[in-house]
């Protein structure tokens, strides 16, 4: 194996330290290179094919990011449990490795370039996106493939307190306002010129506004503009250091052989221009793109038809001539713009195309806007529901679930064209990704709000920048739903020429600006902050105060666009829509969570059925928490009722009747419910109106809805009951007279004290009531029993008139002959 080649250096205003190395993974490769901050580790590897693909017209470099679940120890979540198809967070980190690695490769370089980062360790604390376009350009650097590096990225964190915190962690991006990525490259001045940006706000962001945390405005920006510069210089400086140590070991680093693929040959250029560019002047001053496509696809065909047919001077060279042909069209769009300070619809660089907007455009749905800038056209649909159906994320950030959601979709009919239509590519998922961060800061969280949000941007007509029209249709939407959104959102696209030193900053770009410009700048925010960025450069850099001039410009036009947004809808609706579910969150202990559900979910299961509202109970470790939702707001009234009933159930109040239900039946009693969660005991005794019930199932069964007064409730919140109305006792249910209960025991008569009733017995069996009292003690078990079991359950009611025998099943001792069936005895 061979010695790995190890270059470290401390990080500025941290205690941490980025590391390369090279040489002991991946020996294969042209480039190979581990990058490493604390625990996080990626092996990030560059190659490219020999020769160039027969008819590859474009330079098709591909960068991929594999992360492997073992990084963080995790086994993946899939039902194969392995990793499959790349998750989200993956392909934003492609994309975002991608974007300033590709203009730094020369022109006319098209071998096939693969650039390939694995995860090889996650900590949990430190991110690995920064680290694998730092790698990306360390393994370019020593892989003899002409790239023009090397860059350097870091991220920054905006703290509440006001600071830039360099390369943060998980925790500190999460408690600050805002993160900003930069890439760039130095110098020969030492200056840092900026290539790539990606920023947004923290979820919590306008809560830490409440707070007192500084606003992040475009000077704020401009500051991280600037700041930025210590740790790519740093970073790249370690690179430089490690080139030096690979060429220290193994000698000078041999360049790839290579020859430039040309689009077209001067002399081709020469003859188009000289022929077209008559027509094509009035060509690039049509504003509309249908018309202008249309003017320029003319202009390519006589120039195909003059140079290339009969007795041209570049016969079978036609792809070569219409390539000349779109090459003279952005010449003539890049110098008008910068002799004339015209584009090609006629405005100025800082004018903004026509707005309009509108809300409710789809009534099913439960918020629905559409938004128009120019030719740009979107329509975003919000959808609400429960918190279950937040999306569980299965990958190697600490973020297991998201509960807002932004989909876009941009088929090829809005463009006009036809083309594959199905699962989302690589600029969708990057595109909502943008609108997202753009529009997340403004959403309250689940604590004040606890619905599942998800929006749909659906692109129906593309001309420049439908990511920030998403912004603006998505917030439109919000407002339309009743989300209890901070404020909208506005978003807007700024292009860039830059010719012979001149920087010139166009405002809402369209397409072929776009195409034919030196920079996509995307910037959205509210009236007073910022909440996402966006950079992109076809050039070496920009430099920063280019960059804070145009921020600047871009604010001017993101405030039309907010006027226009709230000329439609100021506010917030009042009431959510009619059509989304109604949600209501209640806290509760936990030891009252098992009480909710029930035993096997019998108790929430029947809430839900009668009320057919949605339930779900979870907690956070300290409280439980109960989500109830419902399309009808009573029915999620009716569901919250029941629940904090079972909670806290109300208190039954003394001489009150109450319909009840009976809801079980014992052998002394019945139990029936008076209100939510209290029921009370109604006994025996008291349902025969003064006779003897010999069973309660004699005269009430489960279910049975009677009328109750409650007589007594003792100190431990137990309630007695007494009928309000005679039951309906069917014959034989009774034995003999003995009156119900009551204050004065129901009319019944009084009992004799036990030794006249022994007395009145000796008599019944032919004694002398004058007789000298006997020395025998007489004892009854029953009586014992009867007397206790009345001092809990208050009074049993009169004895039965019929044998012991039968009220016992018989003497247990195998008879007495005393009639009284074994139960007394004589003891003296």
């Amino acid at each position: 194996m061979a010695e790995a080649i190890t270059v470290s250096g401390p990080i500025s205003g941290t205690d941490k330290t980025l590391t390369f190395e090279t040489g002991r993974f991946a020996p294969n490769s042209m480039g190979a290179v581990v990058a490493s901050i604390g625990n996080t580790k990626v092996l990030t590897t560059a190659n490219a094919a020999k020769s160039v693909r027969e008819g590859m017209d474009f330079f098709p470099l591909t960068v991929d990011v594999e992360e492997r679940a073992y990084a963080a120890g995790k086994i993946p979540g899939s039902f194969f449990r392995r990793e499959g198809r790349p998750t989200e967070d993956a392909i934003l980190t492609c994309r975002l490795t991608d974007r300033p690695l590709r203009p730094s490769f020369p022109e006319g370089f098209r071998h096939e370039t693969q650039v390939v980062t694995t995860v090889l360790g996650a900590d949990q604390s430190n991110p690995h996106d920064v680290l694998s376009i730092n790698a990306a350009s360390a393994a370019l650097m020593i892989s003899g493939i002409p790239f023009d590096g090397p860059l350097g990225t870091v991220r920054l964190a905006y703290s509440q307190e006001g600071e830039w915190i360099p390369h943060p962690t998980f925790e500190e991006s999460e408690t600050g306002t805002f993160e900003i990525v930069i890439a760039g490259r130095e110098l020969e001045d030492g200056d840092v010129a900026v290539m790539m940006v990606e920023a947004g706000g923290s979820e919590n962001a306008f809560y830490y506004y409440d707070d007192g945390a500084k606003k992040v405005t475009e000077e704020v920006l401009g500051d991280a503009l600037q700041a930025c510069k210590v740790w790519i210089k740093e970073s790249i400086a370690l690179q430089r250091q490690l080139v030096a140590s690979v060429i220290a070991t193994h000698g000078a680093i041999e360049p790839m052989s290579w020859t430039p693929v040309l689009d077209y040959t001067p002399e081709i250029f020469d003859a188009v221009e000289k022929i077209g560019a008559k027509a094509m002047a009035p060509a690039v001053t049509i504003a509309n793109k249908g018309d202008r496509n249309q003017a320029v696809d003319a202009v390519a065909d006589d120039c195909i038809a003059q140079l290339c047919g009969d007795g041209g001077e570049f016969p079978g060279q036609n792809k070569m001539v219409k390539e000349a042909v779109r090459s003279l069209m952005k010449k003539m769009v890049r110098r008008r713009v910068l002799d004339e300070g015209v584009r090609i619809d006629g405005r100025a660089p800082g004018d903004l195309r026509e707005v309009s907007a509108e809300t409710g455009v789809l009534g099913s749905a439960h918020g629905s806007a559409l938004f128009q800038r120019g030719e740009t056209q979107v329509m975003s649909v919000l959808t609400m529901a429960m918190p279950r159906m937040n999306q569980m994320i299965d990958s190697l950030s600490p973020n297991d679930t998201k509960r807002y959601l932004h989909h876009y979709n941009m088929p090829p009919w809005a463009n006009g064209e036809t083309g594959r239509v199905g699962s989302p590519k690589r600029r969708e998922i990057g595109h909502g990704a943008l609108a997202a961060r753009a529009v997340l800061p403004t959403i309250p969280n689940q604590e004040d709000f606890a619905y599942t949000l998800r929006l749909v941007s659906e692109v129906m007509a593309s001309n420049g920048s439908t990511s920030m029209g998403s912004v603006c249709a998505s917030s439109l939407s919000l407002m339309d739903a009743g989300v209890p959104v901070r404020s909208h959102v506005s978003g807007i696209a700024m292009g860039l020429i830059y010719e012979d030193g001149k920087y010139v900053t166009l405002t809402d770009i369209l397409g072929a600006e776009d195409a034919m410009g030196d920079m996509d700048f995307k910037v959205a925010g509210t009236e007073d902050a910022i909440t996402a960025l966006q950079l992109d450069t076809k050039i070496d850099g920009i430099p920063a105060d280019v960059l804070s001039a145009a921020l600047a410009q871009a604010r001017v036009a993101r405030l039309q666009i907010l006027e226009v947004m709230n000329e439609c809808l100021p506010a917030t609706r009042d009431e959510i829509a009619e059509t989304a579910p109604k949600i209501s969150t209640i806290y509760i202990p936990m030891d009252k969570i098992g009480e909710v559900i029930g035993p096997k979910g019998k108790v929430i299961n029947t809430i839900q059925q009668e009320t057919g509202a949605d339930i779900a109970v979870d907690d956070d470790g300290a409280r439980g928490i109960v989500t109830i939702g419902a399309v009808e707001a009573w029915r999620m009234e009716e569901a919250k009722t029941a629940i904090l009933n079972i909670v806290d159930p109300p208190k039954a109040e003394l001489e009150k009747e109450y319909d009840g239900r009976v809801v079980n039946i014992t052998k002394f009693g019945a139990f029936v419910n008076i209100l939510p969660g209290r029921d009370g005991l109604l006994h025996i005794s008291k349902m025969g109106g003064g006779k003897r019930i010999n069973s309660v199932d004699d005269v009430l069964e489960l279910g049975q809805v009677v009328k109750v007064k409650v007589e007594e409730i003792d100190d431990k919140g137990k309630v007695s009951l007494m009928l309000s109305e005679e039951l309906d006792i069917p014959e034989g249910a009774t034995s003999g007279s003995g009156g119900g209960g009551g204050g004065d025991r129901g009319g019944r008569e009084e009992r004799a004290p036990r030794r006249e009733r022994s007395e009145d017995r000796g008599n019944d069996r032919g004694g002398d009531k004058s007789a000298p009292a006997s020395d025998v003690v007489e004892v009854s078990f029953e009586d014992s029993f009867d007397a206790e079991l009345a001092g809990e359950l208050g009074d049993l009611g009169p004895k039965s008139e019929r044998p012991a025998a039968d009220r016992d099943g018989g003497n247990r001792r195998g008879g007495g002959g005393n009639g009284n069936g074994g139960a007394r005895r004589r003891h003296r």
